[in-house]
């Protein structure tokens, strides 16, 4: 599976952006979703994650109520709207995917995915 993301860049503190992740895959309804971010210096933490139908997510503590996750299966792409940016959340987010015909809740770790996007990077000014 090839991952595509897009839609990083430079804002202030307080404004939104979305982020996009373009799948290759032709069964991107078996993919389950997830974002990452890796600050400068830090390790590759966990943001968001979906479910392979959208109907389950999954947020880490700092982003819930202001980060949504969402995918678009018919278009094969995974959304992460972000609103009411601070300078914490300046990273390079990647988008990652794992192939499953299960149905799992989402997962938040960056071993349980098998393919990754390229990473997009998103600054906050404060």
């Amino acid at each position: 599976v090839q991952l595509q993301a897009s839609g990083g860049g430079l804002v202030q503190a307080g404004d939104s952006l979305t982020l996009s992740c373009a799948a290759s895959a032709r069964t991107f309804s078996r993919l389950g979703m997830a974002w990452f971010r890796q600050a400068p210096g830090k390790e590759r933490d966990f943001v968001a994650a979906v479910t392979r139908s959208g109907g389950s997510t999954s947020y880490e503590d700092s982003v819930k109520g202001r980060f949504t996750i969402s995918r678009d299966n018919a278009k094969n792409t995974v959304y992460l709207q972000m609103n009411s940016l601070v300078s914490e959340d300046t990273a390079v987010y990647y988008c990652a995917a794992k192939s499953t015909i299960l149905t799992i809740p989402p997962l938040t770790a960056t071993t349980d995915y098998d393919s990754w996007g390229q990473g997009t990077l998103v600054t906050v000014s404060s």
